[in-house]
């Protein structure tokens, strides 16, 4: 593959098989490696390039759980209105820095993950995908692209990353299609500008088809953000996953200064709070009615992230024709911890004892031989001390509660024996 790095004052020529090299099947993935241009990152990060080790993370409230080091290691949605470059009077110019603010702090957050791939998710806006070949997915395959209006010339792209992801997402049942001449328009440009990539940080560029019926449903994009991830962990990449798109704004149409603000509020409060799945309540119908087309973009993310997770920073601004939102995820982090479920699973070493409140729950004579004696009923189910004490104390609570033992099971079992023993005082 052929990158050119502008600013450098000469080119810079890499050359890369565009397809990962041929392997026996049933042999590991062969990871296909391009970093990024070491002036693209926060100098304290330089020379950290190294993979970082599978680690194990405990947090209250949350069960143990591996980091893949490959995969998707933050992401972020933005805005990417085309006003942000034209600036003109009709704006607010005070609310575009605003938006600039937001998108820089989420960059330098994101840059200092150390990536060695940008995947970006935009869509078209009738300029390649419209009258003929509409793919709903698409990948850029060429080494760089012309940019669009003010972000004219060229612009790295990583080709070789995006010709590897076309196999392995048919792979998930994805038939990603590939282009390697249309241009880069500012859906993509402004926002990687924004966060402080330059022209020469290569990325992926994928297209969601938008705007074009029948576009994909939410589901399906967020099945393709899901296989998206896996691709990119066998594929053995550490990546930046940016939604580029929305919220409500109906380019083209008699709607255009009427964007849908009590939906996007409602939307946005969701991000906020981590609800990504809220995302797929919305059908396509609702999607078109809202301005939410591009929302396609956000879905896609929520499948790759794969998890509800509130971000570590948001913002809404309104305007009068579109309504920007923003946000970003550090996924090296552990998720914050949630509270306890209300019915957890039991634990697998609780197992006789649960079965031993089962059968006090379920069975009329269990109930009469606890009452009768205890300890001899226990005797069975080769109870733990603890277990036994805490069963003939009949503390149900401290069963419930530190055995996590279900409370269907130590409620019902309660009620049995409640009324065994009412049984014997009324003979």
């Amino acid at each position: 593959m052929r990158l050119l790095h502008a600013g450098h004052g000469r080119e810079r020529i890499r050359h890369r098989a565009p397809w990962p090299v041929a392997r026996r099947t049933g042999d590991p993935p062969v990871p296909v490696r391009q970093h990024l241009p070491l002036h693209g990152l926060p100098r304290h990060r330089r020379g950290r390039r190294r993979s970082r080790q599978r680690r194990t993370t405990h947090h209250r409230g949350a069960s143990v759980k591996s980091f893949n080091p490959y995969g998707i290691v933050g992401a972020a949605i933005v805005p990417h209105a085309p006003q942000f470059l034209s600036l003109p009077e009709t704006e607010d110019l005070e609310q575009v820095a605003r938006v600039r603010r937001s998108l820089e702090t989420i960059g330098e957050r994101l840059r200092a993950l150390a990536p060695d791939c940008i995947v970006m998710v935009s869509n078209d806006h009738g300029d390649h995908f419209v009258t003929h070949g509409v793919p709903p997915f698409c990948v850029h395959v060429a080494d760089q692209a012309d940019g669009m209006h003010k972000h004219r010339g060229m612009w790295a792209i990583d080709g070789a990353t995006g010709y590897a992801l076309v196999p392995e997402m048919e792979r998930a049942g994805f038939d990603l299609a590939f282009t390697m001449n249309a241009k880069l328009q500012t859906a993509f440009t402004i926002p990687y500008e924004f966060m402080g990539f330059g022209r020469d940080v290569p990325l992926v560029a994928l297209f969601v088809n938008a705007y074009v019926p029948p576009q994909p449903s939410g589901r399906r994009c967020y099945a393709f953000g899901a296989a998206l991830q896996t691709a990119l962990q066998r594929l053995g990449k550490r990546a930046l996953l940016i939604a580029s798109g929305g919220l409500s704004h109906y380019p083209g149409t008699v709607h255009y200064p009427h964007p849908d603000l009590e939906t996007d509020q409602r939307i946005f409060a969701e991000i906020q709070a981590g609800h990504l799945t809220h995302l797929l309540s919305y059908d396509d119908w609702e999607l078109d009615r809202t301005g939410n087309v591009e929302l396609r973009a956000p879905l896609i993310l929520a499948g790759a992230l794969g998890e509800n997770r509130p971000p570590f920073t948001a913002l809404l601004e309104p305007s009068w024709h579109h309504i920007y939102a923003s946000a970003g995820w550090d996924l090296t982090e552990p998720a914050p911890a949630r509270d306890p479920l209300r019915y957890p699973a039991m634990p697998p070493e609780r197992a006789r004892l649960a079965e031993a409140v089962l059968a006090l729950r379920t069975r009329a004579e269990a109930a009469e031989r606890f009452l009768d004696d205890p300890a001899a009923f226990c005797r069975p189910f080769l109870l733990a001390d603890d277990e036994r004490q805490a069963l003939c104390a009949m503390q149900w609570d401290v069963l419930r509660d530190r055995f996590g033992i279900h409370a269907l099971l130590t409620s019902g079992a309660a009620m049995q024996i409640g009324l065994a023993a009412k049984r014997r005082q009324a003979g």
